[in-house]
């Protein structure tokens, strides 16, 4: 195998359009494939991967693989480095010394990618995970990895060799190393257009997976195998000949059938082995449009046209911008042949997967010369193939380093103690990385250490490193985790979880507030007895919790549920002066200046819910041994006793002579504003000089990211409403008050 490899390095050709930008940054000194295998070779002695294959073996494969597909040797011998990497005391910085930084870079961020999958791997065995789970991590890491293309080639050619030591020793591999091979590495090789790797992935990851329908088809294939192919190389000849005595300068290729891909379309279009049409199959590379059609034409007219097995590509391409013409004949002994016509521009995008002159920023999802991508994945993908394009347009990186190499930082991978895979976003912190594991471990995170060593919270992780996270018994997180200048956070959903939290604490105090307002007003009236939760079902409440919210939110008063505690009286007489409303009888104003309509000289009370004052409307409820009850008619309050007991609600007016009787009235204003120093003075001044006396004041500072809120609710007597509003817009005026209204 050594052999092979230095002569390999010694006549390689020069590196393949698929390679090129996997080189791209690799310092090429001379003889670098043979002194990274040199270093290697002591290191790796004797050693062997977990598959059982001797590691210098693999590394000697992998960089076959790389020259076969063209890869410079600066290319292979980064696939010995990788290997060497696990074996050095400081890898980074003797890579670095020998080879170059851009050597040591790759070698790191490939072991990384590597460690990552293999503890994904363990995870899934030890029932961490479903298959398909384990798939599409092993997916997204290949994604988050690809920024560096040399990483990802290294990859492909690492798992190919992988499956063909397997095939070689007669072994079956784990299975989920087949299955990530048919399902993430095969299908990323055919959207990077490296069809050698992506047929033979397909093929041993199948030879693996489903072995009995594997070697069914295989000898279906070997059964006449030499005599097809003779017929299909006499039949490209002949055609080929036939078509330049046409004037069409063309080139005919025989095109090989993959069992995997066989199988597929048997499934697929629910056939028989005998009825796929294109086990035998030719290309036709013409050179130019009006020539495909051409050649189409003659092969319609020299063979017998298979109805429905005809796709014109050309004229409308696939999503991915693929063009070509498809067609299925028969020759004259009815044996069916599948034709791909196309330019070489075509084939050379078929083949290499280049969408030439396409950004992924410039076109975005839709895209536009004919490719478009579907979704993120697909974008992706799409700007790898954007960097194949532009190393084929230019001989070296570009100034500066790769324009793109920021659109793959959006996810990263890191580790638990346990070793299970975490898919984090870019930027994430310890912080975010314990809300991934589980909100409690979110909550009581106080610390955490990163490969051992303790860091603070706000530090962002990278990919491939172990986080050990610090917690307490019990505790709650910080308010400073939701201030984005201080950086804890970078997950929207760890930040909705520190939100709920903070909500829920503020739930627990307003329930206990109203908890406690209920119980005293049931020791008032001597109700101890009663179930709590058959008095939220009285209230209209499903839960006793859902009454003291809103009793907590003061939302709801408590004289609602005094009244409704309290046994109704019997009905009244017809001459009972409480509740009788004798039509057009004397209206005298009460000692409240409140006149009741129909009623003579009754006691009157301003509610001390609403606290009306002239000239707000008002309306009247009757009370039992306190006369009727004054509230504004948007009272809350009111509205509820009048469903209640509607029967109770009478008709009220204030006096014509009260402005005259120089009469004032208590009024709740409600305000609230950013707290400063001097503030609750600056509204003082306002009522002094608007000649308002205050009798009350309570006051409530709340704490927020944006800034601390004060919240003030002052009692102050007018002698109408009126002059109300003139206070309120007074008081708006002071620095910093947001609004002002009376409650």
């Amino acid at each position: 195998m050594k052999s092979s490899v230095h002569s390999a390095a010694a006549s390689a050709p020069s590196p393949s359009p698929i390679l090129a930008v996997a080189d791209a940054g690799l310092a090429e000194p001379a003889q670098a494939l043979e002194r990274a295998r040199a270093l290697a070779e002591p290191l790796l002695a004797g050693r062997q991967l977990d598959t059982g294959e001797p590691i210098l073996a693999h590394a000697d494969g992998v960089a076959a693989i790389l020259q076969g597909l063209g890869g410079s040797t600066a290319m292979q011998a980064a696939a010995y480095l990788v290997y060497a990497c696990d074996h050095l005391n400081r890898p980074g910085e003797v890579i670095a010394a020998g080879f170059g930084q851009s050597f040591a870079d790759l070698a790191l961020e490939t072991t990384k990618l590597v460690r990552l999958q293999r503890q994904a791997r363990l995870a899934t065995a030890r029932g961490g995970g479903s298959p398909a789970a384990q798939t599409e991590t092993v997916r997204k890491m290949l994604l988050a990895f690809s920024r560096d293309l040399r990483v990802v080639m290294l990859r492909l050619a690492s798992r190919l060799q992988t499956l063909r030591y397997f095939a070689g020793s007669r072994q079956d591999p784990p299975p989920d190393l087949a299955r990530e091979a048919l399902q993430v590495f095969a299908p990323l090789a055919n959207r990077l257009g490296i069809w050698q790797i992506k047929w033979e992935l397909e093929d041993l990851a199948f030879r693996f997976t489903e072995p009995q329908t594997y070697r069914e088809t295989a000898r279906l294939l070997d059964e006449k195998r030499l005599q097809r192919e003779d017929y299909v190389e006499m039949l490209r000849q002949q055609l080929q000949s036939q078509l330049r005595e046409q004037g069409l300068e063309v080139l005919v290729q025989g095109r090989p059938k993959h069992i995997y891909s066989i199988v597929r379309k048997m499934r697929g279009k629910s056939l028989d082995f005998d009825q796929v049409l294109d086990v035998r199959a030719l290309r036709v590379i013409a050179p130019d449009i009006k020539a495909c059609y051409a050649v189409l034409a003659y092969v319609h007219e020299r063979f017998a046209q298979v109805e429905g097995e005809f796709d014109d590509y050309i004229a409308k391409p696939k999503a991915n911008g693929y063009q070509s013409l498809h067609t299925v004949v028969r020759d004259p002994a009815g044996r069916a042949i599948e034709i791909q016509i196309r330019t070489a521009a075509m084939h050379e995008h078929a083949e290499s997967g280049v969408a030439a002159h396409w950004a992924y920023k410039e076109a975005g999802s839709k895209g536009y010369a004919g490719v478009c991508a579907s979704g993120p994945y697909e974008a992706k993908i799409a700007v790898l193939r954007q960097l194949l394009a532009w190393e084929r347009e230019m001989s070296g990186p570009p100034a500066g380093g790769t324009p793109m190499s920021g659109l793959m930082d959006d996810r990263i991978y890191v580790l638990t103690p346990e070793a299970a895979v975490i898919e984090l976003a870019q930027g994430s912190t310890a912080v975010d990385f314990a809300y991934s594991v589980h909100t409690s471990l979110g909550h009581r995170c106080r610390g955490a250490r990163v490969d051992g060593a303790m860091v603070p919270l706000n530090t962002p992780l990278r990919n491939g490193q172990t986080i050990e996270v610090i917690a307490t018994k019990d505790g709650g997180p910080s308010r400073d985790w939701l201030n984005p200048e201080l950086g804890f956070l970078a997950s929207p959903r760890a930040r909705a979880k520190v939100r709920a939290w903070f909500n829920a604490l503020a739930l627990q105090e307003t329930v206990a507030r109203g908890r406690e307002a209920v119980e005293k007003l049931l020791q008032r009236e001597g109700k101890t007895a009663l179930a709590l939760d058959d008095l939220a079902e009285q209230l209209g409440f499903k839960t006793a919790e859902e009454l003291f919210e809103v009793v907590g939110k003061d939302e709801l008063s408590l004289r609602t549920i005094e009244n409704m505690l309290r046994p109704p009286e019997a009905a009244p007489s017809a001459d009972d002066l409480v509740l009788a409303r004798i039509r057009g009888g004397s209206r005298r104003a009460s000692s409240g200046g409140v006149l009741v309509v129909g009623v003579d000289s009754l006691l009157t009370q301003l509610a001390r819910c609403c606290k009306p004052a002239p000239p707000d409307v008002i309306c009247g409820f009757v009370t039992r041994g306190k006369g009727v009850s004054i509230h504004r008619g948007d009272c809350s309050n009111f509205r509820n006793m009048a469903a209640l007991s509607p029967e109770r609600v009478t008709e009220v007016r204030w006096s014509q002579g009260l402005q005259a009787a120089s009469g004032v009235y208590p009024v709740d204003l409600a305000v609230e504003a950013a707290d400063r120093q001097g503030l609750l003075r600056d509204i003082s001044e306002v009522f002094s000089r608007e000649k308002v006396n205050v009798i009350g004041v309570q006051t409530q500072s709340v704490r927020s990211p944006h800034g601390d809120t004060a919240r003030m609710t002052f009692t102050v007597e007018i002698s109408d409403a009126g002059r109300l509003s003139r206070v309120i817009q007074s008081v708006c005026e002071v620095r910093g008050v947001r609004w002002a209204r009376r409650r």
